[in-house]
């Protein structure tokens, strides 16, 4: 065999045994590598922020875990895990929505509370309109955007205005609070009601109304594992987590209530 051939087969055989030790998960180190699991959490879009930084904390007294979020609104959410999608925890805006899960045996669990939250007025910075009431948003030619009446966020706003007498005409219904938002800070509407926590994370994109009615209608926040989790532990770790100290703190200062 000439000296060509030899040098060939040995290169394709430490090719082989290279393209072996990267199947077999080992390191550089020669060690094996951590294995890689991903908990998948549903959750409200107003808790975006909050959840995100949690995540985060998770993660790192998790190691080899990676926290995946779906934020939405609680409807879309409930719709998407009653039509089987894989989850692992589902934290919802309000009750009725967690309730919609339970009802088909994906939460099977009981739900715990972890958060309140109520609503505000936003409208762009300095307020154009004045709007310093919530009947002001009832005047003629307001660009007024809120939440879908199946979303919590538009489930509360009905029953704030109901009960308030006041008759609204939004020119679009959103189907989270996180779009509703957007459309005031973008410019593409007036005013906008929110909850106080999505108020607070714009900042100074933003100017605030704060209204007394919305002391009466205050959405309580539940969270469960999704009952056919593969990472069943991991999913009561995360709950415990938010519901817990740390998560407790994290949720103050983000501006929710206490449960």
């Amino acid at each position: 065999m000439t000296a060509r051939p030899v040098a060939a087969l040995l290169s394709a055989g430490l090719l082989a045994g290279v393209l072996a030790g990267c199947s077999s998960g080992t390191t550089d180190s020669g060690t094996a590598a951590a294995p890689s699991t991903t908990l998948t959490v549903f959750a409200a879009a107003s808790l975006t922020k909050v959840f995100t930084d949690l995540g985060k904390q998770f993660e790192s007294t998790h190691p080899g875990t990676k926290v995946a979020f779906s934020f939405a609104g609680s409807a879309d959410l409930a719709a998407q895990l009653n039509q089987g999608a894989p989850a692992d925890v589902f934290a919802a805006a309000d009750r009725a929505n967690m309730d919609k899960v339970t009802a088909t045996g994906r939460i099977t669990a009981q739900p715990q509370t972890f958060a309140t939250n109520v609503l505000t007025i936003v409208t762009p910075p300095g307020n154009p309109k004045h709007v310093a009431t919530l009947a002001d948003l009832a005047q003629p030619g307001l660009r007024l955007v809120v939440c879908a009446p199946q979303v919590p966020c538009g489930s509360a706003t009905k029953k704030v205005t109901g009960t308030a007498h006041v008759t609204i005409s939004p020119v679009s219904e959103e189907s989270s609070v996180t779009d509703v938002l957007g459309k005031v800070t973008s410019g593409e509407a007036d005013a906008g009601l929110v909850y106080v926590t999505d108020a607070a994370g714009a900042g100074p994109k933003v100017t605030q109304v704060s209204f007394p009615e919305s002391a009466g209608t205050v959405n309580t926040y539940p969270i469960a594992p999704v009952a056919d989790s593969k990472h069943a532990d991991l999913a009561q770790a995360f709950e415990d987590l938010v519901d817990g100290p740390r998560g407790r703190q994290a949720l103050s200062q983000a501006g929710f209530g206490a449960p």
